[in-house]
């Protein structure tokens, strides 16, 4: 059984390189920014701020992520009728959410109560799929240190920009300006952050995507899954 853990900057690529690769394999996939990307959305719909009652919303929420790498989805409560389940996967994708999220990654009860929701995700994983790819900012540093192969995916801040540019621009109209200065700006708050910043640890494998369009970056990992013997 296999994990992969592939860290790196917002816009590098990661979950299309993630959920390519998991397909390809087989495996799950798990997503761990649209974790947190669920908790802010729920913290804002539940008028919550502090650090205690946002890591409680975690448990009473019912915060959960399908693994399947083909339909991956982010579901907890509804907020307006705690009966039914509510697929957040499209919503946390909003500019609000984007811009509030750092925030809420930066608080250690958060991060500790997360932590284990993540670690039995792909515990789960393991069991359903034979093996994982976990892709987030902290993966091989912090979530799981263990996994057998630990990617650090980067690109420049351009290559990134454009990249976000194309996903935002089915929501709103954004300028490649304004998207570097964001992405800029939560590169810089996800590497100071004091619990599990943003780093690239002496273990991880540098795959820098600048030049690489989304099929070249997966066929680049894949030889290194090969390479290792990870696939089985």
């Amino acid at each position: 059984m296999s994990v992969i853990a592939i860290d790196g900057p917002s816009g590098a690529g990661k979950s299309s390189v993630s959920k390519g690769v998991a397909a390809k394999a087989g495996w799950g996939y798990l997503d761990t920014g649209a974790l947190y990307r669920g908790l802010t959305w729920l913290a804002q719909q539940e008028g919550v701020s502090t650090p205690q009652e946002i890591s409680k919303l975690v448990r009473d929420s019912k915060l959960n992520f399908n693994l399947d790498p083909l339909n991956p989805m982010l579901v907890a409560k509804d907020p307006d009728d705690k009966n039914k389940t509510k697929d957040l996967s499209e919503v946390i994708r909003e500019e609000l959410i984007t811009n509030s999220v750092s925030g809420i990654s930066a608080i250690p009860q958060v991060r500790a109560e997360l932590l284990t929701l993540q670690r039995d995700l792909i515990e789960k994983s393991m069991a359903e799929f034979g093996g994982v790819v976990v892709e987030g900012r902290d993966i091989g540093t912090t979530v799981w240190p263990d996994a057998e192969l630990k990617i650090f995916l980067t690109a420049d801040v351009a290559a990134r920009a454009v990249r976000r540019q194309a996903q935002l621009s089915e929501l709103a109209e954004v300028s490649a300006n304004s998207v570097a200065d964001s992405l800029a700006k939560r590169d810089s708050i996800d590497s100071m952050r004091a619990a599990s910043p943003l780093r690239q640890s002496e273990d991880q494998i540098v795959l820098d995507a600048t030049y690489l369009n989304l099929e070249e970056t997966i066929q680049a990992l894949w030889n290194l899954i090969e390479e290792r013997k990870l696939n089985g």
